[in-house]
């Protein structure tokens, strides 16, 4: 299946799905969608090729990706229709367990990157942010097409999705969580009980 062939193989990237850095109070420019990618890629790339341990990789990993990420929209996101009914601390438990297992999901997958590079190409506006595009090419192979959407609707710069050649990260985890929830009855509490181990 084509998707499955790429959340495998490009797992890692669609977890910096997933990826937030503090923005300057002015509106988000061009300039600093690029520069929030730019940041974040160096610091994913920095760590794979560091010959840390797994388990350091996913501490890494995880700080990458509250750094970078906005955390509370992706994981609210993915959570899909559920979140209405959801209590504060519900939502709460939830972010920190979806957080710890995004994580662990595709920091198993850091290894595959180990001397692959990746460029930003350019940016245009959206109604949400800017979408940056990035070529990713991994050795022995012709580069393909990332696309990071970046918003400042949180008050900071934060990069909230990942599209892999016109698939959207985001949508795949929104896809994946469901499909746990509803083999749970529908049980909020038992699905951030399962992601707390999960990867």
């Amino acid at each position: 299946m084509r998707i499955k062939s790429l959340f495998t193989r490009r797992g890692l990237l669609g977890l910096m799905a997933g990826l937030f850095l503090a923005g300057p109070a002015a509106a988000l420019s061009q300039a600093d969608a690029e520069k929030l990618i730019n940041s974040l890629t160096n610091d994913i790339f920095r760590s794979i090729n560091s010959g840390k341990s797994e388990a350091s990789l996913f501490r890494d990993f995880e700080g990458i990706f509250v750094k970078y990420a906005d955390v509370p929209v992706i994981a609210t996101s993915s959570l899909g229709v559920a979140r209405r009914s959801a209590t504060p601390a519900q939502i709460n438990a939830y972010s920190k367990a979806f957080q710890g297992y995004v994580s662990r999901k595709y920091g198993k997958r850091f290894r595959e990157f180990i001397g692959a590079t990746i460029e930003v190409k350019r940016s245009r506006k959206t109604q949400r942010g800017y979408l940056v595009t990035s070529d990713v090419t991994f050795k022995g192979q012709k580069p393909f097409v990332v696309e990071w959407q970046v918003s400042d609707a949180s008050g900071r710069d934060k990069m909230f999705d990942i599209i892999i050649e016109g698939i959207s990260m985001l949508k795949l985890e929104r896809e994946e969580i469901g499909s746990m929830l509803d083999r749970r009855g529908g049980d909020i509490d038992k699905l951030i009980a399962h992601l707390k181990t999960a990867s």
